[in-house]
């Protein structure tokens, strides 16, 4: 994914998070590569020597969630979230602003701190009693795995407030979206 330019530049604290947020997409998607060199293992041990390893087939699952609910900041600093993409293709880019400004502001914000305030007690109650695998020999950290559910609604906080205030900027014209010739349309691409 390409990040989208822009001439002009954001508040330095707005900017720091938007780098912070794509160090963090980028340093994850590391946990790809060896959640595949892992899977890779687990089946050439399995199917070769017949050795099955709980802990491993659990590590798969656990950078699994780590990528899924962590970079989900990154993707959305990328626009890279699916958009049913009507008419929003076709509008200029200060109305995509307004679009997404009130996008983020009215959906993805109160949907994200519902995320929050809904799993604080399936967490806490997960670290109370330092829950671990159901399988023996298991990972003993799914107390770990749960908390990630409020760290990536707050994550999408996060970025979801770099982006309406990179939207706010858009519209007000302190910030203008430069158009990438290499990016064919739709229509040319089919």
């Amino acid at each position: 994914m390409s990040s989208p330019s822009y001439s002009g530049e954001l508040p330095a604290v707005i900017a720091k998070l938007d780098r912070c947020s794509e160090l963090l997409g980028r340093g994850l998607s590391w946990l790809v590569l060896a959640m595949m060199l892992v899977q890779f293992l687990i089946v050439v041990l399995r199917y070769m020597f017949n050795v099955n390893s709980i802990v491993m087939q659990e590590s798969v699952m656990y950078m699994h969630a780590v990528v899924f609910m962590l970079a989900a900041s990154y993707t959305l600093r990328h626009d890279g979230h699916v958009r049913v993409d009507i008419f929003y293709r076709g509008i200029r880019p200060k109305r995509q602003a307004l679009v997404d400004l009130v996008g983020t502001v009215f959906l993805l914000m109160p949907v994200m701190v519902f995320v929050i305030l809904t799993s604080l007690g399936y967490v806490s109650s997960s670290w109370r009693i330092f829950e671990g695998s159901p399988d023996t020999g298991g990972i003993p950290g799914v107390f770990l795995l749960k908390t990630l559910i409020p760290a990536f609604a707050g994550l999408m906080i996060l970025q979801g407030l770099v982006e309406a205030v990179r939207h706010w900027w858009i519209l007000t014209g302190r910030l203008v979206p430069l158009i990438d010739e290499q990016e064919p349309h739709l229509e040319e691409r089919i």
